[in-house]
């Protein structure tokens, strides 16, 4: 027993020791990755040294090119007074040229594009936008300042890399445009009046004791902001300069007619004229003006072109003459034109026109109307037939010739020192007064305005008679009278085209002239202000064009006889204006002088 108890105990001794001895294999086979792990790692440490070290040198050898590189191109470019290969302006090269050289290049090409028009149609209506009246500015100093400074603004590593980056990549500088914005748009609206199918707005007009309400049409207007865009964008490319700009246009209904604000615009108390003497202020009657609303809205229910609406009119007991001329003691500018006597119907216009403006006061900081003054050329109210514009052609309208009395006020006005709110010269050069002198009207559309700036009301008297036609501007003379000169400078002549029409009831081969032929102008027209004799001021009064008119010859076209002539050769007009264009109240002008003309006096002028 005892025995047998030895040999278990043996083996279970012998069981043990083996599974120690395979528990420390076993820790030893555990450990052996990590050791080997460590190994792998100390070397992969060992590697990355190696590594740093090999890019520390070479980072080293790059900087010590790129200082090479760097002085080389330094060494290249320090004495270098050209801009740089690659850099160009407005896609024009410019490398290699000095400043200097690059302003004279790039000048010329933007200078010529300034001189060149810009052509604009809408259907066959032709005009065209000049750069030079929009004031047109290009930033040729900047951008040739720019170009220059490429590779010479930063420190050498940063030239260095522009100078390359500019000859790899190549770099263009566009050029900064700028024009009268104001000043375009108003360009802008004065060709749209002109366009065939203009909207016409709602307007009245005061006739003794009616109201007159003429009802708008629709029609079309320029979208002047989107045109403004195109033509900025034609004058930025430099190399764009043919092909039309179709004018944009947007359909406009007129507004609709406000009958409480013509109430209120009209409505007035009555109230006698008086004045005071210190300080000296003159206050003209006032007629009383009313009327019913309601009464009015239900007229205007009805469908109409024209309403007319009765006044209530109330007189003051005291008029502007009874005070006499203490009230207006002072002549303070006079305008004479001459008409033709014995063309009754146009010098009938001409009185009118006179009588309706006669007599108007106008106190300090009011406006003055000339269309409002007039009312509506109709038979009704008086006027004739007398000579206008119409489709490019001078043709009998009513009302012909009140322009001459615009023009004639216009000239008064400016004498007397007052300010223009509103005026626009013809289309075509008068025979009455010269260019840039003028001022047209026509009826619902183009008003001639002007604001009483003095200190004291002013007077207008006005006659037509013996074919002079004399505009007076009354008031007090101020601490301070001034006289004027004006002077017109032509800067440019539009020819004029011929049109022939045929007609079958003259032979062929037979012409005659309908129309003569006059060459357009483009003005600039300048005012000087004098005290005692001495110039105190200058500046631009006007830039108007003035379109040419087309010489009209009816080519006969009868079969039978024939008549030799002499060849003419046929040329088609270039620009025409279209049969729908509004008429112009106008007299028909003769052949303008392209010279430039002066015009000086102490506030009295005249013109043969």
């Amino acid at each position: 027993m005892k025995e047998s108890f030895i040999k278990e105990s043996e083996k279970e001794k012998i069981v043990q020791e083996n599974k120690h001895e395979e528990k420390a294999e076993f820790q030893k086979v555990k450990e052996k990755p990590k050791k080997v792990e460590k190994e792998i790692k100390k070397m992969e440490e060992e590697k990355n040294k190696k590594n740093y070290v090999f890019l520390g040198m070479s980072i080293g050898i790059l900087v010590i090119a790129a200082m090479i590189i760097s002085t080389i191109f330094a060494l290249i470019h320090i004495n270098n007074e050209k801009i740089i290969s690659g850099v160009s302006i407005s896609g024009i090269e410019v490398a290699g040229l000095s400043k200097e050289e690059a302003k004279g290049k790039i000048g010329a090409l933007y200078d010529e594009k300034k001189e060149k028009e810009i052509e604009i149609k809408y259907q066959e209506y032709e005009t065209s936008l000049n750069p030079t009246l929009m004031e047109v500015n290009y930033s040729i100093d900047k951008a040739v300042e720019e170009a220059y400074l490429t590779g010479r603004k930063g420190n050498i590593f940063l030239n260095n890399y522009d100078i390359l980056f500019t000859l790899i990549g190549k770099k263009n500088i566009n050029i900064d445009m700028s024009l009268n914005e104001e000043l375009t748009k108003q360009t802008i609206d004065d060709i749209g009046v002109n366009l065939p199918g203009v909207v016409i707005e709602s307007s009245y007009s005061i006739e003794e004791d009616e109201l007159i309400i003429t009802k708008g049409k629709a029609g079309i207007a320029i979208d002047t902001e989107s045109l403004l865009e195109k033509v900025k964008e034609r004058l930025k490319d430099v190399n764009h300069n043919e092909d039309f700009i179709e004018i944009p246009i947007l359909n406009k209904q007129p507004e609709p007619i406000n009958i409480d604000k013509i109430h209120e615009e009209i409505y007035k108390e009555a109230k006698d004229a008086y004045y005071t003497k210190e300080p000296f202020t003159v206050y003209p009657e006032v007629e009383g003006v009313d009327f019913d609303v309601e009464a009015a809205r239900a007229i205007l229910a009805e469908e109409k072109e024209e309403y007319i609406i009765k006044l209530t009119i109330t007189k003051p007991k005291v008029t502007i003459e009874q005070i006499g001329s203490e009230a207006f003691p002072n002549q303070l500018s006079i305008f004479t034109t001459r008409f033709d006597v014995s063309d009754v119907d146009r010098s009938t216009n001409l009185r009118i026109a006179c009588q309706k403006i006669n007599g108007k006061v106008v106190l300090p900081g009011e406006t003055f109307s000339y269309n409002q003054a007039l009312g509506a050329r109709t038979a009704a109210a008086g006027y004739k037939n007398g000579k206008i514009y119409a489709g490019g052609e001078v043709v009998d309208g009513i009302g012909g010739g009140i322009c001459q009395i615009s023009s004639t006020l216009y000239n008064s006005v400016l004498l007397a020192n007052l300010d223009i709110v509103e005026r626009r010269n013809h289309q075509f050069v008068t025979s009455y007064v010269g260019p840039g002198r003028d001022a047209t009207v026509v009826y619902g559309m183009t008003d001639f305005k002007f604001k009483n700036t003095r200190k004291y009301p002013i007077k207008i008297t006005a006659t037509a008679k013996n074919g002079i036609a004399t505009i007076s501007i009354y008031g007090m003379k101020e601490e301070n009278e001034y006289t004027f000169k004006f002077s017109t400078k032509t800067i440019g002549s539009i020819p004029f085209t011929t049109k022939y029409v045929e007609d079958a009831n003259i032979p062929v081969g037979t012409e005659k002239v309908k129309q003569k032929g006059a060459n357009g102008l483009k003005t600039e027209t300048y005012i000087t202000k004098m005290l005692n004799g001495k110039v105190i001021s200058t500046k631009l009064l006007s830039r108007d064009t003035y379109d040419a008119m087309t010489r009209i010859v009816i080519k006969g076209v009868k079969a039978g006889t024939t008549q030799n002539t002499a060849p003419v050769e046929t040329q088609e007009p270039s620009t025409q204006t279209p049969e729908t264009q509004p008429p112009t109240e106008e007299q028909q002008p003769e052949t303008p002088p392209t010279t430039n003309t002066e015009t000086e006096g102490q506030n009295t002028q005249e013109i043969e």
